[in-house]
Protein backbone atom coordinates (compact mmCIF):
# COMPACT_ATOMS: atom_id res chain seq x y z
CA UNK A 1 0.00 0.00 0.00
CA UNK A 2 1.21 3.47 -0.57
CA UNK A 3 1.44 5.61 1.60
CA UNK A 4 2.43 9.64 1.94
CA UNK A 5 4.71 11.17 4.66
CA UNK A 6 5.49 14.14 5.62
CA UNK A 7 8.96 14.45 7.45
CA UNK A 8 9.00 18.43 9.60
CA UNK A 9 12.73 18.36 11.11
CA UNK A 10 14.15 19.52 14.20
CA UNK A 11 15.85 22.99 15.45
CA UNK A 12 18.90 23.75 13.64
CA UNK A 13 18.18 21.29 10.77
CA UNK A 14 16.41 21.62 7.73
CA UNK A 15 14.65 18.91 5.35
CA UNK A 16 18.14 17.75 3.85
CA UNK A 17 18.21 15.68 7.50
CA UNK A 18 15.53 13.44 5.77
CA UNK A 19 17.10 12.27 2.80
CA UNK A 20 18.57 8.88 3.75
CA UNK A 21 14.87 8.13 5.08
CA UNK A 22 13.34 9.60 2.33
CA UNK A 23 15.23 7.17 -0.21
CA UNK A 24 14.15 4.49 1.46
CA UNK A 25 10.37 5.42 2.10
CA UNK A 26 10.40 6.21 -2.33
CA UNK A 27 12.38 3.21 -2.90
CA UNK A 28 8.95 1.61 -1.66
CA UNK A 29 7.17 3.16 -4.14
CA UNK A 30 5.82 5.98 -1.06
CA UNK A 31 5.40 9.53 -1.41
CA UNK A 32 7.51 11.80 0.88
CA UNK A 33 7.94 15.49 1.59
CA UNK A 34 10.18 16.86 3.77
CA UNK A 35 10.09 20.34 3.83
CA UNK A 36 12.53 23.09 5.24
CA UNK A 37 10.79 25.40 7.86
CA UNK A 38 11.35 29.04 7.13
CA UNK A 39 14.74 30.51 8.14
CA UNK A 40 16.28 27.23 8.39
CA UNK A 41 18.38 25.27 5.79
CA UNK A 42 18.19 26.48 2.24
CA UNK A 43 15.52 28.93 3.47
CA UNK A 44 17.96 30.40 6.08
CA UNK A 45 18.60 33.54 3.94
CA UNK A 46 14.39 34.18 5.35
CA UNK A 47 15.20 34.28 9.24
CA UNK A 48 13.73 37.06 10.11
CA UNK A 49 13.12 38.02 13.90
CA UNK A 50 9.21 37.75 12.81
CA UNK A 51 9.93 33.84 11.94
CA UNK A 52 7.95 32.11 15.23
CA UNK A 53 6.61 28.89 15.56
CA UNK A 54 3.68 29.77 13.69
CA UNK A 55 5.52 30.30 10.95
CA UNK A 56 6.34 26.73 10.78
CA UNK A 57 3.43 25.35 11.33
CA UNK A 58 1.87 27.45 8.50
CA UNK A 59 5.08 26.16 6.73
CA UNK A 60 3.69 22.56 6.86
CA UNK A 61 0.09 23.16 6.63
CA UNK A 62 0.13 24.79 3.61
CA UNK A 63 2.34 21.78 2.01
CA UNK A 64 -0.31 19.83 3.23
CA UNK A 65 -2.95 22.42 1.36
CA UNK A 66 -1.44 22.84 -2.11
CA UNK A 67 -0.33 19.10 -2.20
CA UNK A 68 -4.35 18.10 -1.70
CA UNK A 69 -2.29 15.83 0.96
CA UNK A 70 -4.98 12.82 2.78
CA UNK A 71 -4.20 10.08 4.89
CA UNK A 72 -0.92 11.51 5.61
CA UNK A 73 1.79 9.89 8.57
CA UNK A 74 2.83 13.17 9.94
CA UNK A 75 6.40 12.74 11.44
CA UNK A 76 8.20 15.07 13.61
CA UNK A 77 11.40 15.21 15.17
CA UNK A 78 12.16 16.81 18.20
CA UNK A 79 11.14 21.05 18.05
CA UNK A 80 9.64 19.33 15.05
CA UNK A 81 6.77 18.09 18.06
CA UNK A 82 5.66 21.14 18.71
CA UNK A 83 5.20 22.43 14.47
CA UNK A 84 3.06 18.47 14.05
CA UNK A 85 0.96 19.36 17.06
CA UNK A 86 0.33 22.88 15.82
CA UNK A 87 -0.61 21.04 12.25
CA UNK A 88 -3.02 18.77 13.78
CA UNK A 89 -5.48 21.77 15.04
CA UNK A 90 -6.00 22.77 11.61
CA UNK A 91 -5.17 19.62 9.68
CA UNK A 92 -6.18 17.14 11.48
CA UNK A 93 -8.42 15.71 8.98
CA UNK A 94 -5.45 15.52 6.30
CA UNK A 95 -4.00 13.14 9.48
CA UNK A 96 -4.14 9.17 9.16
CA UNK A 97 -1.01 8.84 11.97
CA UNK A 98 1.50 10.98 13.79
CA UNK A 99 4.81 10.20 14.75
CA UNK A 100 6.77 12.65 17.65
CA UNK A 101 10.25 11.20 16.82
CA UNK A 102 12.71 12.24 20.12
CA UNK A 103 10.42 14.75 20.20
CA UNK A 104 8.98 17.48 22.92
CA UNK A 105 4.67 16.46 22.97
CA UNK A 106 3.27 19.68 24.24
CA UNK A 107 0.60 20.54 26.10
CA UNK A 108 -1.84 23.67 25.96
CA UNK A 109 0.59 27.05 26.68
CA UNK A 110 3.78 24.79 26.12
CA UNK A 111 6.61 26.58 24.53
CA UNK A 112 10.29 25.06 23.78
CA UNK A 113 11.93 27.67 26.07
CA UNK A 114 9.81 25.73 28.98
CA UNK A 115 10.19 22.40 27.81
CA UNK A 116 14.04 22.51 26.90
CA UNK A 117 17.37 21.63 28.51
CA UNK A 118 18.62 24.40 30.96
CA UNK A 119 21.80 24.62 28.28
CA UNK A 120 19.43 25.69 25.83
CA UNK A 121 17.55 27.87 28.11
CA UNK A 122 20.21 29.54 28.65
CA UNK A 123 21.62 29.82 25.39
CA UNK A 124 17.72 31.67 24.62
CA UNK A 125 18.63 34.27 27.34
CA UNK A 126 22.04 35.31 25.80
CA UNK A 127 21.18 35.83 22.54
CA UNK A 128 17.54 38.00 23.33
CA UNK A 129 19.97 39.89 25.52
CA UNK A 130 22.13 40.48 22.89
CA UNK A 131 19.48 41.31 20.25
CA UNK A 132 19.93 38.06 18.27
CA UNK A 133 17.21 36.83 16.42
CA UNK A 134 18.86 32.80 15.93
CA UNK A 135 20.36 31.00 18.19
CA UNK A 136 23.64 28.94 16.89
CA UNK A 137 23.48 25.11 16.30
CA UNK A 138 24.62 22.58 18.66
CA UNK A 139 27.41 20.88 17.75
CA UNK A 140 26.29 16.95 16.06
CA UNK A 141 28.62 15.24 19.00
CA UNK A 142 26.32 16.70 21.39
CA UNK A 143 23.42 15.51 19.44
CA UNK A 144 25.18 11.77 20.23
CA UNK A 145 26.01 11.38 15.94
CA UNK A 146 27.61 9.04 14.64
CA UNK A 147 31.43 10.10 14.44
CA UNK A 148 31.63 9.14 10.72
CA UNK A 149 28.54 11.92 9.89
CA UNK A 150 29.43 14.67 12.63
CA UNK A 151 31.06 16.89 10.26
CA UNK A 152 28.05 16.50 7.52
CA UNK A 153 25.62 17.51 10.13
CA UNK A 154 27.91 20.50 11.37
CA UNK A 155 28.25 21.88 8.15
CA UNK A 156 24.59 21.97 7.62
CA UNK A 157 22.80 22.82 10.63
CA UNK A 158 21.75 26.72 10.54
CA UNK A 159 20.60 29.36 13.36
CA UNK A 160 17.42 28.18 15.28
CA UNK A 161 14.90 31.13 15.03
CA UNK A 162 14.54 32.62 18.68
CA UNK A 163 10.76 32.80 17.97
CA UNK A 164 10.40 29.54 17.60
CA UNK A 165 11.56 28.43 20.99
CA UNK A 166 9.54 31.16 23.01
CA UNK A 167 5.98 31.67 21.30
CA UNK A 168 3.63 29.59 23.29
CA UNK A 169 1.43 26.90 21.44
CA UNK A 170 -2.38 27.23 21.35
CA UNK A 171 -3.86 23.50 21.35
CA UNK A 172 -7.09 22.09 22.05
CA UNK A 173 -5.81 18.49 21.68
CA UNK A 174 -6.46 17.22 18.02
CA UNK A 175 -3.30 15.39 18.37
CA UNK A 176 -4.51 13.13 20.43
CA UNK A 177 -7.64 12.22 18.27
CA UNK A 178 -5.80 11.14 15.21
CA UNK A 179 -6.06 7.36 15.07
CA UNK A 180 -2.75 6.23 14.71
CA UNK A 181 -0.02 7.91 17.42
CA UNK A 182 3.38 6.81 17.75
CA UNK A 183 6.35 8.00 20.28
CA UNK A 184 10.09 7.18 19.61
CA UNK A 185 12.37 7.98 22.15
CA UNK A 186 16.45 7.82 21.62
CA UNK A 187 17.52 6.05 25.32
CA UNK A 188 21.55 7.37 24.73
CA UNK A 189 20.24 10.94 24.34
CA UNK A 190 19.51 13.11 27.28
CA UNK A 191 16.78 15.38 27.86
CA UNK A 192 13.88 15.74 30.48
CA UNK A 193 11.28 16.64 28.22
CA UNK A 194 11.48 14.16 26.22
CA UNK A 195 11.38 11.31 29.11
CA UNK A 196 8.41 13.57 30.28
CA UNK A 197 6.67 12.88 27.13
CA UNK A 198 7.38 9.02 27.02
CA UNK A 199 5.98 8.83 30.76
CA UNK A 200 2.90 10.53 29.56
CA UNK A 201 1.97 8.68 27.00
CA UNK A 202 3.24 4.90 27.40
CA UNK A 203 0.55 3.66 29.35
CA UNK A 204 -1.85 5.01 26.71
CA UNK A 205 -3.21 2.24 24.96
CA UNK A 206 -3.95 4.45 21.64
CA UNK A 207 0.32 5.17 21.56
CA UNK A 208 2.53 3.12 20.63
CA UNK A 209 6.17 3.90 21.93
CA UNK A 210 9.46 2.27 20.62
CA UNK A 211 12.85 2.90 21.69
CA UNK A 212 15.64 3.57 19.15
CA UNK A 213 19.20 2.73 20.11
CA UNK A 214 21.02 5.57 18.01
CA UNK A 215 21.68 9.27 19.11
CA UNK A 216 18.95 11.99 19.07
CA UNK A 217 18.88 12.18 15.14
CA UNK A 218 17.29 8.62 14.31
CA UNK A 219 17.29 9.32 10.88
CA UNK A 220 20.50 9.71 9.98
CA UNK A 221 21.68 7.39 12.40
CA UNK A 222 19.20 4.73 11.97
CA UNK A 223 17.57 5.42 8.86
CA UNK A 224 16.43 1.66 7.83
CA UNK A 225 14.92 0.99 11.00
CA UNK A 226 13.60 4.23 10.93
CA UNK A 227 11.63 3.74 7.57
CA UNK A 228 10.54 0.61 8.79
CA UNK A 229 8.86 2.29 11.93
CA UNK A 230 7.14 4.73 9.57
CA UNK A 231 5.75 2.59 7.57
CA UNK A 232 4.37 0.34 10.40
CA UNK A 233 2.65 3.65 12.03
Amino acid sequence: MTRTFVLVHGAWHGGWCWRRVADLLEGRGHKVFAPTLTGLGERAHLLTANVNLSTHVTDIVNVLKWENLSDVVLCGHSYGGLVIAGVAEQMQAAIGSIVFLDAFVPLDGDSVQALTSQAVRGALRAGREKGEIGIAPRPAEAFGVNARDRAWIDSKCTAQPIGAFTEKIRLTGAYNRIPGKTFIRAASYVNPGFDQALSRVKDDPSWRTFHATSGHDVMVDAPEWLADILVAA
